[in-house]
């Protein structure tokens, strides 16, 4: 075995993500920062880089010019994949060049600037046979998956009702807007058409989906700027139904004051129901009508293997954000491997959101600012056949 190495676009000195991602990727000793292009400004790359110890060598100018050379190093030099942790508007161009030059891809969500975008992507996926993640951290978490097995083995019984939060109060007022982290955000030609719901509600829709293994069908939105002369929405409640007639609200806000960084996931059946909070990750409460709550803690009792491998340390060790984003990386890391040695590598097989997430995902943004701005109510969240549709139009 040997270390697979990794590349960074975006990511330097005053970027909040890029430390997050590296931070994760090396928690369990296989991965390798070997280059990166990790500003748009050449000298901030450099010193980037050099700062992370990098040889001059391998801390380019842009992504094209890291791409173009790491492809001509040996195969033992050169990187296994790249993450591309910029603004929006660049996963899809960095990721498509990435794909033509031979590498791997693991990506920030939402994985592009718009659902046309995405579509195409998974088009170079299945053309280059390339692997492609996306960051969805919070299906890292043991306990978010220990809930999804619960669900699917019908210890809820029937869902039909989820409730999910994703509440942070970071936007809310005027003054907030002069971070480097909130200007791009807030700016269409960066972010894409919506703030709030493309930077937060993602998350929470896709974990919905995750846990509960059951699509969303149709949808109805509330999305606002709550401070004038914001361009994006940075509030939002979307209403949805899931594929078995289970219905659900999804509440999301950068604007409520107070609110750090408050996920908070409720799934009820006809059984049983369970609740997770992000903030106090290693605790899951599994409730029932007849019998008391059940507290489950991380590390404590019995676990598939799937579970066990994304737990750390033993019962009582606080395991949080940064081991979630980690299991995320190895998952990714172990389907490297697998489709080095020849064997199946389906996302679906390593646990690793991807390709379909990422299609998903920019479905859900699309059609929940755009059920906001009609006056009907529900929408119908792009079928099999009206996805095929928008296949077709791609390839057209």
């Amino acid at each position: 075995m040997k270390k697979i190495k990794m590349g960074m676009v975006g990511g330097g000195e005053g970027a909040f993500i890029g430390a997050v991602h590296r931070l994760a990727a090396f928690m369990d000793g296989n991965i390798e920062l070997v280059c990166g292009a990790f500003s748009a400004d050449p000298e901030k790359s450099k010193v980037s880089g050099e700062n992370m110890f990098l040889p001059a060598a391998r801390c380019y100018d842009s992504y094209q010019q890291m791409f173009a050379c790491e492809a001509r190093l040996p195969a033992d030099e050169r990187m296994d994949f790249v993450v591309i942790v910029t603004p929006n508007h660049l996963h899809f161009p960095i990721a498509k060049l990435a794909f033509e030059y031979g590498f791997e891809v693991l990506s920030d969500k939402p994985a592009t600037l718009n659902l046309k975008e995405a579509l195409e992507l998974e088009q170079l996926i299945n053309k280059y046979d390339r692997l492609y993640g996306l960051t969805h951290v919070y299906t890292g978490y043991p306990l978010v998956k220990h809930a999804k097995e619960l669900i699917v083995s019908g210890e809820l019984g029937n869902i039909v009702k989820v409730f999910v939060e994703y509440s942070q109060g970071w936007l809310s007022n005027r003054e907030d807007e002069l971070s480097k982290q909130a200007s791009w955000r807030l700016d269409p030609k960066q972010s894409g058409i919506s703030c709030c719901i493309g930077d937060i509600g993602v998350h929470a829709a896709n974990l919905v989906e995750y846990v509960t293994a059951l699509p969303m069908v149709e949808l109805c939105a509330d999305l606002t700027n709550s401070v004038d002369g914001r361009r994006l929405d940075d509030d939002g409640t979307v209403l949805f139904k899931l594929s078995n007639g289970a219905k659900g609200v999804c509440i999301a806000s950068q604007i409520s004051l107070g609110e750090e960084n408050n996920l908070v996931l409720k799934v009820y059946g006809d059984q049983k129901s369970l609740e997770w909070h992000q903030q106090d990750p290693n605790t899951l409460l599994l409730k029932s009508k007849v019998e008391p709550t059940k507290l489950i803690r991380a590390g404590v009792g019995d676990f598939s293997k799937k579970v066990n491998s994304a737990m750390r340390t033993p019962a009582g060790h606080p395991e949080g954000y940064l081991e979630a984003f980690a299991n995320i990386y190895q998952n990714f890391v172990k389907q490297i491997q697998a489709k080095q040695s020849g064997k199946p590598c389906s996302n679906e097989e390593f646990d690793v959101p991807g390709i379909e997430q990422a299609v998903r995902g920019m479905a859900f943004i699309e059609q929940a600012v755009s059920a906001s701005q009609s006056t009907k109510k529900w929408h119908s969240f792009l079928t099999e056949d009206e996805m095929e549709k928008e296949r077709i139009d791609v390839s057209n």
